[in-house]
């Protein structure tokens, strides 16, 4: 199991503010926090991995996932309806939605998501690998 990924964003109080509102939905809360870095972790004592955002150092070019690197971070949700609740909290928050909730035939079944780009314009996505609501 991956004990953390961290993530360099370019304006981590606004990575804050964002991630803040989404992943409560996606069964994360907050770990700890200060002026450098913030960190969230499964919610509920539930094992997982745990998400760091950093300030960025260095200034670079706009993030893509069509790069070397980062391609998207996917959550599992227990229900569909989860999938769709964070679709449309990131929706709400002004978030890119890039494939609306719906079923993936290409990836072995049950599999429903939703992906959607966050501020800085990583790609997010919430899967539920159950047929349930």
């Amino acid at each position: 199991m991956i004990g953390h990924l961290g993530i360099n964003v370019p304006d981590l109080r606004a990575a804050v503010a964002y991630y803040d509102r989404v992943l409560p939905l996606l069964d994360f809360e907050t770990y700890f926090g200060d002026a450098a870095q913030h960190a969230y972790r499964p919610a509920d004592g539930k094992p997982g991995t745990y998400l760091f955002l950093y300030e960025s150092k260095e200034a670079a070019a706009t993030y893509s996932r069509h790069r070397t690197g980062l391609q998207h971070l996917a959550f599992m949700v227990r229900s569909r309806g989860r999938v769709r609740e964070a679709a449309a909290a990131a929706a709400a928050l002004g978030s890119e939605i890039v494939h609306p909730p719906q079923e993936f035939p290409e990836y072995p079944p049950p599999y429903y998501a939703a992906f959607w780009t966050d501020p800085h314009g990583f790609l997010l996505e919430a899967v539920c690998h159950h047929d349930r609501d």
